[in-house]
């Protein structure tokens, strides 16, 4: 079997995991390892978006994942090395009998709906978790107005805008006093940051809906893609986001998204 292993080589535990994991692999399958990381572990490497394995394992915390998912179109299979970890599927002490399980093909995959991303036309990075518009400088409010399908639904001062998918309702959105949204539903969730008027609620919008933002007046803002990727608007741009094409995928051993929310959100 071909895996890919990526990780953040910066992040002691998250490289310590990597070469160990390598080690475990190595013996028995073909490995490829991202460029940073290989050179970390003196071996030979391999761009994250040339990689083509049958499963990528991403190892570290959530924003390993979302990066793997956004350079590649591979299943991924999340190994926490951090703390929350909330998209990782197995935590990177009791890897090695997952590992076993992958490459015998005692798993599934569970597909998951990712944004579209364009702005005036031209399209960016999908989006696993959220794509935030968000004020260029500290205590400057926005005008923002929310179209769904070229109807104004929300016009709204605020910090900034949320839009999420139901994977990213329990990150950014989350905090921003957005709903919990199962996986397993297809939708947008829309929800303004610190809004001037605190009774403002998020929307919920089907995922075949375009839903556009704009500001009533253009002002400088930052459009950031899962916290990967960050861009300056002008403020005049028109920002287009719907369910996209490409789903991500991820390899499963159970359905515990309920038991997660309990253990990574409820006991903190």
């Amino acid at each position: 079997m071909k895996f890919g292993v990526t990780a953040n080589p910066q992040i002691p535990s998250a490289r310590e995991a990597a070469k160990r994991i390598v080690g475990l692999l190595d013996r028995k399958h073909e490995v490829l390892i991202e460029t940073d990381l290989a050179q970390s572990l003196g071996a030979s490497g391999i761009a994250l978006a040339d990689m083509r394995p049958d499963v990528l394992l991403a190892v570290g915390g959530d924003g390993t994942i979302l990066r793997a998912l956004q350079l590649s179109d591979a299943i991924v299979f999340g190994i926490n090395s951090g703390s929350l970890g909330f998209l990782a599927e197995a935590y990177a002490d009791e890897v090695g009998v997952y590992l076993e399980r992958i490459a015998e093909g005692d798993y599934r995959v569970e597909e998951r709906l990712r944004l579209k991303v364009t702005v005036d036309g031209r399209r960016s990075y999908d989006c696993a978790n959220e794509a935030v518009v968000h004020t260029a400088h500290v205590a400057k409010i926005r005008h923002f107005e929310i179209r769904v399908d070229g109807t104004v639904a929300q016009r709204v001062r605020a910090d900034g805008i949320v839009i999420a998918t139901p994977t990213g309702s329990t990150s950014y959105s989350m905090s921003a006093g957005g709903p919990i949204v199962d996986p397993r539903v297809d939708a947008i969730m829309v929800t303004a940051i610190a809004p001037f008027k605190p009774a403002m609620r998020a929307y919920v919008f089907p995922a075949t809906s375009e839903v556009s933002v704009r500001l009533v007046k253009p002002r400088e803002c930052l459009l950031v893609l899962d916290g990967q990727h960050e861009f300056v608007l002008k403020g005049a741009e028109d920002v287009v986001l719907t369910g996209s094409e490409r789903r991500a995928r991820f390899v499963r051993f159970r359905d515990d998204f309920y038991r997660r929310i309990e253990e990574k959100l409820s006991r903190q």
